[in-house]
């Protein structure tokens, strides 16, 4: 997951009175969230569960470890997510169990009993676009085990909101709603008259409706009940004919009066959902909305005053206040969720949650890659795939002007510019200036062009400068929306219908509303031909230019059959695959279609795909043919037989709605629309899988690497809890598969000339131990894990870092550029070069091999002559470390041995101890600290430290070493020579004399440590 850390639409918000640092939340379309730290950090807690639509959280009062989450956002937006029932958790979230209403598919509020927490109330409000039986407000006394439907009106009437009464539980109030939405975009919410208010006495039992006071064609309601005097209700309120309202009850919603004529505690949120209610646990005076802006009244709602919110509209959706504490409010928005602790004086941030809701996905081709999108509520985002910085940070993504549903063009020309479509608007972003220029080719609405929220935009793939923009009718541009040309007629339906699903709350005109082109696929073979797709049903082609369409719609693709798009064929002119979701016209089955023969025959190729998955998105890989990409409702599909058959590719995957599919280069790229922008690095293995054999272990081949600096951080790292998205692995992805348990297993890298450069086994020991880890100066949350090469059947995944092997040091440490556990201990080894090398597997004996390039940094400038020689330096120092090291240690040890010694020696033994010594002294030289003067003379310890230090300096850079560096290594290969010299003579000539006088004076004698490794402790760095 890259990101961005921008939250998107929360509806469902719950705490824990007895825990007040812990609160739930729910994204409409991105799971279950928790924090334990008052909102600083956010965790996903559901992101095994097979949908990821929330649409209410309840805490058992009576125990804080039971939790129930309903799915099925509740909110009747355009682009709504609907779930499959009710979950609970016994264990404050850590797992959950599925309970039913799985039919329910919005599931809007849950109220819990506060002295039994088996005893739950479920609103069930149904399906949003058709009839649904199982409308209702449900009861369950077993903990969610059986459900009672208690209050039902008809297929059309659905339960939208349940309270109970903290200070008497039997009595419980619940809201019922008549709402149904239609297939087209705009104007597609029809309230019904059938909706009401009812009352229960007795848990629920027996119910009656409340009237008095309030319309006769009452259609939505909620209702908040004041803590501390439970007569006091609030009420914001929608009726059939279009009025919005505060009311107030002081009888226990016997009698309602509307107590405000201010409209904006009651305005629809962003157009679309009336505002919730809530009161203070302590004062019933003092009532809050969660509306566009959240509005406060401290006068039992007379009057009222802004508390949170922000030009443009954050569009509040819901709140829990602390019945304990007052000043501790959970406010949940369209861009997240916040947590006050001092009654809204300030908040924690919702840029620390990664539930972007996007629309589209695209990527540029600057390096590292951005990949781009508009975000629905907040705007649009392009962000990085890799960051400089060891992970992909908020330094990393910006908005681009985008509108917040829009479709993202990069401009292939000029990576300063990102032109974005929505609307009737196209946008032209600049990076460098981040102005934003309007080149739509309708700057004023005109009743010939219809647009949807999100539009089409793109350029040809054979001609960069040919942009492409779409409403009812296609637009082109060559000189970046100057001006345009129409190339379409109006290629909707003129008749489309009214479809079944929508019932009998249409209004009247509502047959007349047509449709837009809703996906366009240019051709990649020919300039001329584009394919387009509508959002009522229809499929076109031309093939010359716009100038003459062709209808080829598959026969059975019926009006509002939504065209979600098309993908033209990398490998030949007369195929397409199109994906259509008929999810508005309340069928949620899959239905993708392909042609071979330029639109004259359609099959529908959905084997495998199960019954539930609305397509949203359908690729072709730009490389292997036959290889499908498909982004449902809540998964990721892959077709090896070109859509014949399909399987699951989810791997981590939340299953949240799958927006849109890109492939870059060897990146699958998806855009979720509730869990920001993910990316599956390197889809080769799947590229070349339908070759492997499943019966042998196989080596697939990589995709090339790019030499990239893993972390070039210089300051103070990220904190732990400083949200980032995840890099991809800095170096070779090498995977390889096993049909059964293997006994040994390595990966050998070679060069071009074969000589091998890194081993990998099975049975590797870790570079550090688990008790030198123990003795590390920092939090081990920081180091990056040891790895084994995996001998379990199935498909690895092995990252070769493209270092050769480290050499040994007498001083190791964690960078200060540093990722949370993802750091290195540091030296590595010399960076290889970029060129040609392979890749050879072993399992058991049995050899495989691969090819494996090894590309620079594109943004790197230095020369192949100039990475050679840094190749050369670095290898040479990294030989003197290693040899200075050995030297370097193995002398400190012969000392440890002889200040041992010297105690339990006679006289003569004594002398030629303490020359020994003197000599080892000498050799050695003093450690000194890290800022003190090194010594005059060539020591060990000055070698060792000149080597490494200089190391460092030219390893750390793509960069020719420097005439001053390369000055260094001239003395430091020369103090080596010298040193190195004395050290082997010592060896060779005094030790052995040491020792025979030892054995004369029947002293023990002195031996050379094969590895004396001592680590220093690890220093702060200035």
């Amino acid at each position: 997951m890259i990101g961005p850390f921008r939250g998107g639409r929360t509806r469902a918000a719950a705490g824990v009175p007895s825990q007040p640092n812990v609160f739930y939340v729910g994204q409409v379309n991105g799971g279950v969230w928790k924090s334990d730290d008052y909102g600083r950090t956010w965790n996903p807690i559901f992101d095994n569960e097979s949908t990821q639509s929330i649409g209410a959280i309840a805490v058992a009062p009576s125990d804080p470890n039971i939790v129930y989450v309903s799915s099925g956002e509740g909110l009747h937006r355009p682009d709504l997510s609907v779930g499959n029932g009710i979950y609970k958790s016994t264990d404050a979230g850590k797992t959950w169990t599925h309970l039913g209403l799985v039919d329910g598919q919005q599931i809007p509020a849950l109220a819990v009993d506060p002295r039994d927490p088996n005893k739950i109330f479920a609103a069930v409000l149904g399906h949003p676009y058709g009839p649904s039986p199982e409308r209702g407000i449900y009861r369950s006394t077993d903990g969610g085990q059986s459900w009672q439907k208690v209050i039902s009106k008809d297929e059309n009437t659905g339960g939208s909101d349940v309270e109970i009464d903290p200070s008497n539980p039997d009595i419980v109030y619940a809201s019922m709603w008549e709402v149904r939405e239609g297939p087209w975009e705009d104007n597609n919410e029809y309230n019904g008259p059938g909706g009401g208010l009812y009352k229960s006495t007795d848990s629920g039992s027996t119910w009656h409706p409340l009237t008095g006071g309030l319309s006769k064609d009452l259609s939505q309601i909620y209702v908040a009940i004041a803590p501390s005097d439970p007569r006091r209700l609030y009420a914001t309120l929608a009726t059939a004919s279009g009025k919005l309202a505060v009311y107030r009850s002081d009888d226990a919603g016997d009698n309602w009066a509307q107590i405000t004529t201010d409209p904006r505690p009651s305005g629809r949120i962003g157009g679309g959902d009336l505002p919730i209610p809530k009161v203070d646990p302590k004062n019933p005076d003092l009532v809050f909305v969660a509306s566009t802006v959240s509005m406060r009244s401290t006068d039992g709602g007379k009057t009222w005053s802004g508390f949170r919110g922000a030009p443009g509209g954050d569009d509040y959706q819901n709140l829990w206040i602390n019945p304990n504490d007052g000043n501790i409010i959970l406010l949940v928005s369209d861009q997240g969720a916040l947590v006050t602790v001092n009654r809204g004086a300030s908040w924690s941030s919702w840029y620390n949650q990664p539930t972007a809701q996007l629309y589209h996905a695209i990527a540029d081709n600057s390096f590292p890659y951005r990949v781009c999108a508009g975000q629905q509520e907040s705007g649009s985002v392009c962000i990085l795939s890799r960051g400089n910085d060891g992970a992909i940070t908020f330094r990393d993504w910006h908005p681009i002007g985008v509108i917040e549903y829009g479709y993202v063009a990069p401009d292939p020309l000029d990576p300063d510019v990102v032109y974005g479509a929505g609307r009737t608007e196209v946008s032209r972003f600049h990076f460098s200036t981040g102005q934003v220029q309007n080149v739509t080719p309708i700057p004023l609405r005109n009743p010939s062009f219809r647009a949807n929220r999100t539009e089409p935009l793109m350029f040809s793939p054979l001609d960069p400068h040919l942009l492409y923009y779409a409403t009812n009718v296609l637009f082109k541009t060559i000189d970046g929306g100057n001006s345009w040309q129409t190339i379409s007629k109006d290629l909707t339906r003129e008749n489309p219908g009214v479809p079944a699903s929508v019932g009998s709350l249409v209004n009247k005109g509502a047959e007349k509303q047509r449709g837009v082109i809703y996906a366009l696929a240019p051709s990649f073979k020919t300039a001329n031909t584009l394919w387009a797709g509508t959002d009522d049903g229809l499929i076109w082609i031309t093939r010359d230019a716009g100038k003459t369409w062709s209808d080829i719609t598959p026969k059975d693709l019926t009006a509002w059959s939504k065209v979600t798009q098309i993908s033209s064929s990398h490998f030949d002119e007369q195929t397409a695959y199109a994906s259509v979701s008929r999810f508005r016209i309340d069928d949620t089955h899959p239905y993708i279609y392909r042609t071979h023969d330029g639109g004259k025959t359609w099959k529908l190729i959905t084997t495998g795909l199960p019954d539930f998955g609305p397509v949203d998105t359908v690729r072709e890989d730009t490389v292997r043919k036959g290889l499908l990409f498909a982004g449902t409702e809540n998964a990721v599909w892959v077709s090896f037989d070109d859509g014949d058959h399909w399987q699951p590719l989810q791997l981590n995957l939340p299953h949240t709605s799958m927006r849109d599919l890109w492939i870059h280069d060897s990146d699958l790229i998806v855009a979720t629309h509730g869990r920001s922008f993910w990316i599956l690095d390197d889809i080769a293995p799947l590229r070349e899988l339908a070759a492997a054999s499943p019966d042998a272990a196989h080596l697939f081949a990589p995709a090339p690497a790019y030499r990239v600096q893993r972390d070039t951080n210089t300051d103070t790292p990220l904190p732990p809890d400083e949200p980032v998205g995840t890099n991809p692995p800095d170096g070779a992805i090498l995977d390889y598969y096993l049909p059964a348990p293997a006994s040994a297993v390595s990966l050998e890298i070679l060069d071009a000339q074969g000589k091998l450069i890194r081993r990998f086994t099975n049975t590797d020991k870790p570079d550090v131990t688990e008790e030198e880890l123990q003795k590390q100066l920092i939090p081990l949350y920081w180091t990056r894990a040891p790895r084994q090469l995996a001998t379990t059947p199935g498909m690895h995944r092995w990252i070769w870092n493209l270092h050769y092997p480290a050499p040994d040091a007498a001083r190791h440490e964690y960078p200060i550029a540093a990722i949370p556990h993802d750091t290195p201990r540091y030296p590595l080894g010399p960076t290889v070069l970029p060129g040609n090398y392979s890749v050879r597997l072993t399992v058991d004996g049995k050899t495989s091999t691969a090819s494996l390039t090894v590309i620079m940094d594109p943004r790197v400038k230095t020369s192949l002559a100039g990475l050679q020689k840094k190749f050369e330096t670095e290898s040479r120092l990294a030989a003197i470390v290693n040899e200075s090291t050995h030297a370097l240690l193995q002398a400190g040890a012969l000392h440890d041995q002889l200040d041992k010694l010297i105690p339990q020696a006679n006289a003569g033994a004594k002398a030629a101890i303490e020359g020994a010594q003197k000599k080892l002294t000498a050799l050695l030289g003093a450690s000194g600290a890290p800022f003190a003067p090194p010594s005059q003379e060539a020591t060990l310890t000055r070698l060792n430290a000149a080597a490494s230090t200089l190391y460092g300096q030219i390893w750390q850079v793509d960069a020719e070493p420097t005439t001053s560096q390369l000055q260094a290594l001239a003395t430091t290969d020369h103090d080596s020579a010298d040193v190195l010299k004395r050290w082997n003579e010592f060896k060779s000539a005094d030790l052995p004399a040491l020792n025979r006088q030892l054995r004369q004076s029947q002293a023990p004698e002195i031996t050379i440590e094969s590895d004396p490794h001592h680590d220093e402790p690890m220093a702060d760095e200035e």
